[in-house]
C-alpha cells in the first residue's frame, strides 16, 4: 500500500519488493499495535455494555490488514528470502553459513569435534 510506505527506507541489505512491503508491514504494525491491544481488551472484557463492545469489533474489523501481526513475515535482512530463516540471526540458511564461514557472526564457528 502506498498509503502507508515511507518516503525513506531505513533498510540495510538486499532489497526487493517483498522486502519494503515486509518493512511497511512491521512499521504499520508498530504504529496500531496500541490502539488494536485496547481494541481487543474491550471487546473481550465482559463487563461493558454489549452496544460498546460491538462498536470496537467493528472498528477492530475495519482497521487495514497491515495492522495485523499474522501479517508479518520473517525475511533474510541479507538475500531478502521468505523461507528456511533463522529467527535469531534474520538470515536465511544459506547467507548464516556465508557470513559464518567468513567469520561475520560473533560467537559462530564452524563445528568439529
Amino acid at each position: 500500500m502506498s498509503m502507508f510506505r515511507s518516503k525513506k527506507l531505513d533498510l540495510g541489505g538486499f532489497v526487493n519488493i517483498k522486502v519494503i512491503r515486509d518493512h511497511t508491514k512491521r512499521k504499520v504494525f508498530e504504529q496500531n499495535e496500541t490502539e488494536r491491544q485496547a481494541l481487543r481488551y474491550i471487546i473481550r472484557n465482559t463487563l461493558l455494555p454489549q452496544r460498546a463492545r460491538a462498536q470496537a469489533q467493528l472498528q477492530l474489523s475495519q482497521m487495514h490488514c497491515y495492522t495485523r501481526p499474522t501479517q508479518i513475515k520473517n525475511r533474510c535482512i541479507a538475500g531478502g528470502k521468505g523461507r528456511g530463516v533463522f529467527r535469531d540471526f534474520r538470515m536465511a540458511r544459506y547467507q548464516f553459513r556465508m557470513h559464518a564461514l567468513a567469520g561475520q557472526l560473533p560467537g559462530v564457528k564452524k563445528a568439529s569435534w
